[in-house]
C-alpha cells in the first residue's frame, strides 16, 4: 500500500505516482502479493494517507470484523504515539513488530508482540545487488529512467 503524501514526511505529491508504478514493477512476479492503491485514491481527493483510514478501508473493503495484523519495525511503532489518532488505531490492529535496530520500549494500550527474527540491516545496496526474478531491475531501471532519487 503505498502512500500517496506519507504524514511524516515532506515529500512531493508528484512522487506518489512513481511509488505506486515502482511497488507494481517490485511485485509482478509474485502471485503472493497484491497492490492496493487505497492510499493512492485517498491522495487523489486531498485526503492524507494516515494508517487509520487506511485500516478502516481495508476492513470495510474485506468485511473484517477482527483485528488487521500490522506490520511495523520497532523504529515506527517507537513513534506510535505521534501517529494520528494511534489510541483508535490500536483498537483495531494487533501489531507484529520487527527488529529494525531500535530497541522496543513496552507500550501500554497497544496490543503488539515481537517477531522472533533477528535484525536484518538491508540497505538499499544489497538490494541493488541482489538479483532475484529481476523485480528490482525492473526497478532501478525505472529510477534511472525517471530520475528519481538522485
Amino acid at each position: 500500500i503505498p502512500a500517496y503524501i506519507p504524514p511524516h514526511k515532506d515529500i512531493s505529491p508528484m512522487l506518489a505516482e512513481h511509488r505506486l508504478n515502482m511497488v507494481k514493477l517490485a511485485i509482478k512476479t509474485n502471485p503472493k502479493f497484491e497492490l492496493s492503491d487505497i492510499e493512492y485514491k485517498l491522495g487523489e481527493n486531498g485526503e492524507k494517507s494516515y494508517s487509520l483510514i487506511t485500516v478502516k478501508k481495508i476492513r470495510e473493503l474485506y468485511k473484517i470484523d477482527g483485528k488487521l495484523n500490522f506490520l511495523i519495525g520497532t523504529d515506527a511503532f517507537e513513534k506510535i504515539n505521534s501517529w494520528y489518532k494511534a489510541d483508535e488505531l490500536a483498537k483495531l490492529v494487533h501489531f507484529i513488530v520487527f527488529p529494525r535496530g531500535v530497541e522496543l520500549t513496552p507500550k501500554e494500550n497497544f496490543d503488539y508482540e515481537l517477531a522472533n527474527m533477528d535484525f536484518l540491516d538491508v540497505s538499499s545496496t544489497n538490494l541493488r545487488n541482489h538479483k532475484s526474478n529481476g523485480s528490482i531491475e525492473k526497478v532501478e531501471e525505472y529510477i534511472k529512467k525517471n530520475g528519481l532519487y538522485y
